[in-house]
């Protein structure tokens, strides 16, 4: 018996026409909507301090006036985290849009996750729970089930364990259904979104969105429908598998899934077959993640155009020093992005851009003191001055931390359709994470000659954040690389080719069945990305950075 999992939204604002687009384009029985990432749970928080009644996702109720009826007259169920802070609140409003369409569906919910009343000063704690109180409604008969933050696989596993009648102790069925769910999590990156070979990846205008076709065992196979835009390859899968993971042992509140164990097969034109996966007793702990307001954050680019571009930098922030220094904020950090070229044939080609970021727990420190120095200069500082935009009042900017509670400390709940309670209880068989032993490393490739040449020549990445770290994963499509790869990609390496990781701890993980490294990178992004610590606060493109880094490649490889 076959079960199969669709996604429809990988996050807050995903493609709006995909629900109706996966009920459409072939057959689904259970459709799962992602909402939710930290930076969202801070959005929806700010929005519950402007109205209690708020903290869920508001295009969730729109996408499904659109589309409950379809739903409910194909049979398919429907499960989604869109509850996010509120999920008692956006099961209301469900029920109350299937009232007046006239649609007879039963709503559950979950809830037990909010633990802010525990955190003083935080705007939103939530833990993040499992697929069990999913199970439960649907197993009382649910259509629909809406969650506030539980893992983004428990959108997966709940459903799978609902219809092949899993327990708790079933952890390589469990870790199965894991995967298929971190596969599906993010909608269209399974399918070549985002994908570091995207000029392979067929018709990347509209990707199709991904589904899971798992069976009893917890195996599977994930495509898409047919006619869709994208692919479904080894590639795109090993991709998403590395997106914001980290060792070898996957740990969540249903299982520990052992990622060292994942076989990859194509198994047909878009369809990857999952196999072999090790599931072991989850850890004993759950995450909670801590949203809070770390302070007030304002910003200004200079613009540097043309000749003495280090020249012009260094004096716009002499004088901006001395205007800052009569009420200096607790923080300032410049950052001169070299964007220019000489003899440029644009203007635009012709400029650098001097980035200036202030932070201060006033919002006074950042605003009024920083636009009054910035827009003094506009006819006393360096020629050709003016910047992109003025600086404004200075807005909120969020911190993220985690924490971990006893599993059994947490009310996971299960709200049935018609009203009743269900306690889900935290798993007895529990097991504390340790690392797993480095596995031995192929054979390297005899010596023979070499080329400098960028390392996305012969190697895809992919990376992503998890508060204030960041992950890439590194992977080839040979043995051959692979040997190549393993051996020359170190922790050293890494550093050299990343330099803000130099001084920062980084850790490389192996996954031989993969031909991948992941590597982890702690505090890259500060405080998590609400704070906006670098360029890229959520380090999605710190992985094509590397792949575009020179190194010694064998002339074999390339």
């Amino acid at each position: 018996m076959t079960l199969r999992i669709g996604n429809f939204s990988g996050f807050y604002g995903d493609r709006f026409d995909a629900p109706r687009e996966m009920l459409t384009g072939g057959e689904v029985d259970v459709l799962t909507g992602d909402y939710l990432a930290e930076l969202t749970m801070l959005i929806l928080a700010r929005d519950r301090l402007k109205d209690p009644s708020a903290g869920y996702a508001r295009t969730f109720l729109r996408q499904l006036e659109e589309t409950l009826g379809l739903a409910h007259e194909l049979g398919v169920r429907i499960v989604t985290n869109a509850g996010g802070l509120h999920p008692a609140g956006l099961a209301d409003a469900v029920r109350a849009l299937a009232g007046r369409l006239g649609i007879p569906v039963r709503v559950a919910h979950v809830e037990g996750d909010d633990l802010t009343a525990r955190y003083p000063g935080a705007l939103a704690a939530h833990a993040y729970l499992g697929g069990a109180g999913i199970a439960e409604c649907l197993r009382a008969g649910a259509d629909v089930v809406v969650t506030g933050r539980v893992t983004d696989a428990a959108l997966v596993t709940g459903p799978a364990a609902a219809h092949f009648d899993w327990t708790a102790t079933d952890h390589a069925r469990l870790a199965g259904a894991v995967v298929a769910g971190h596969v599906l999590e993010c909608g269209t990156q399974a399918t070549g979104g985002n994908y570091a070979f995207f000029r392979d990846s067929g018709d990347l205008r509209r990707p199709g969105f991904p589904l899971a076709e798992l069976h009893a065992d917890g195996s599977c196979v994930i495509t898409k429908h047919p006619g869709t835009g994208g692919r479904v390859d080894v590639g795109t899968v090993t991709a998403q598998l590395l997106y914001e993971t980290g060792g070898a042992r996957y740990a969540g509140p249903d299982v520990t899934a052992r990622l060292d164990t994942v076989r990859l097969s194509q198994d047909g034109p878009d369809r990857v077959r999952v196999e072999g996966v090790r599931g072991e007793a989850p850890p004993p702990t759950l995450k909670v993640g801590l949203n809070r307001l770390g302070g007030f954050r304002n910003e200004v680019v200079f613009v540097l155009t043309g000749l003495d571009i280090e020249a012009k930098a260094d004096l716009v922030k002499e004088q901006m020093g001395e205007a800052l220094a009569k009420s200096p904020p607790a923080g300032v950090r410049w950052e001169l992005v070299r964007t220019d070229r000489p003899d440029a044939g644009t203007e635009e080609t012709a400029s650098a851009l001097l980035r200036l970021v202030v932070r201060d727990p006033s919002q006074e420190a950042v605003g009024r003191v920083l636009s009054g120095a910035a827009i003094e200069l506009a006819l006393a500082s360096y020629p050709g001055f003016h910047v992109l935009a003025p600086p404004g009042k200075g807005s909120p900017y969020g911190v993220f931390e985690d924490v971990y509670v006893p599993q059994g400390d947490v009310d996971h709940v299960a709200v049935l359709h018609d009203g009743r309670r269900v306690t889900v209880d935290a798993p007895h068989d529990t097991a504390v994470l340790d690392d797993v032993p480095p596995p031995a490393l192929p054979e390297p490739l005899p010596p023979g000659p070499a080329r400098r040449a960028p390392l996305g020549l012969v190697a895809g990445a992919r990376s992503g954040d998890k508060g204030g770290n960041a992950n890439v994963g590194v992977w080839v499509r040979s043995d051959d690389a692979w040997r190549w790869l393993a051996h020359a990609l170190t922790v050293e390496r890494f550093r050299e080719l990343i330099p803000e990781a130099r001084e920062l701890p980084v850790t490389r993980h192996v996954l031989p069945r993969l031909r991948a490294l992941n590597f982890l990178v702690e505090g890259i992004l500060g405080e998590g990305v609400a704070a906006q610590a670098r360029f890229d606060p959520q380090a999605k493109a710190l992985g094509e950075w590397l792949r575009s880094r020179h190194l010694d490649i064998p002339e074999a490889l390339l």
